[in-house]
């Protein structure tokens, strides 16, 4: 098995999708970013990874797992977002515990209590605005759970850009008119869970709200983003994701 640091090394020619598949390019990419924490105001003991752009200051996005919690992909993904000049944090709302099956994962995600989760996202966010390496701006994105989260924590604080994957999505007007920044919103046609029916409540929420919001439909399935996934839509994760990063270029280094 090739030494971590020449994975590491050749990393940087690998797409991200291809990383994102495999376990040992995942953990090695991972093993790169730094492991901080902090104590919210509820006196949670949290920790999240770091990872740092090389021009500073940079705009900060805080990252939000999915159901399976904070493993080497969502912290792939942070180190990607470091590579394209973002101070990313992917925070953990599990305590440390990953799930590899579902019962776990369905598990974990019921533990999270809203007023536990606001406590730390909230905790999180005011971190990185302070943080020496930011610039005062601040986006959101998650997945999945993580997604609803990444709305959830934009709701508790202003930011100044949203990012939901297939997340559960608020439906009163009068609660989304605390966003301040757009929002945008990648959902997949075949999805059970996250459907037409909640999506349409929320844009038409976001409109009586009067608040920025531009949601994506793609011909796939919930998870299309997750190249581990037998849902992964390979063409359509590519294109989201280069949605995501012009949404955030836009929103938070102008």
């Amino acid at each position: 098995m090739l030494a971590r640091r020449e994975i590491v090394k050749g990393i940087a020619g690998v797409p991200l999708a291809a990383v994102l598949a495999s376990p040992t390019l995942a953990q090695a990419m991972a093993a790169t970013l730094e492991t901080v924490q902090l104590t919210t105001p509820g006196g949670q003991r949290v920790s999240a990874a770091l990872a740092l752009p090389a021009q500073r200051p940079a705009p900060a996005v805080m990252l939000i797992h999915e159901w399976w919690g904070l493993n080497d992909q969502i912290k792939t993904m942070a180190a990607e977002l470091a590579k394209e000049g973002y101070v990313a944090l992917a925070i953990d709302l599990y305590d440390g515990k990953v799930a590899t099956d579902p019962a776990d994962a369905r598990s974990y995600m019921s533990q999270v209590t809203p007023q536990g989760g606001i406590d730390t996202v909230t905790a999180w966010g005011d971190w990185l605005k302070r943080h020496d390496a930011g610039s005062g701006k601040l986006g959101t994105i998650g997945w999945c759970f993580g997604g609803g989260w990444s709305l959830n924590a934009s709701l508790a604080q202003p930011v100044d850009a949203t990012v939901i994957y297939y997340g559960r999505l608020e439906q009163d007007a009068g609660k989304l008119a605390a966003l301040k920044g757009p929002v945008l919103g990648h959902y997949a046609t075949k999805d059970k869970w996250i459907n037409q029916a909640m999506v349409d409540g929320f844009d038409a929420a976001m409109r009586q709200a009067g608040r920025a919001n531009t949601s994506h439909w793609y011909e796939a399935d919930h998870a299309f983003a997750n190249p581990t996934s037998s849902r992964y839509d390979a063409a359509d994760a590519k294109l989201a994701w280069r949605r995501t990063l012009d949404f955030f270029d836009e929103n938070l280094k102008a």
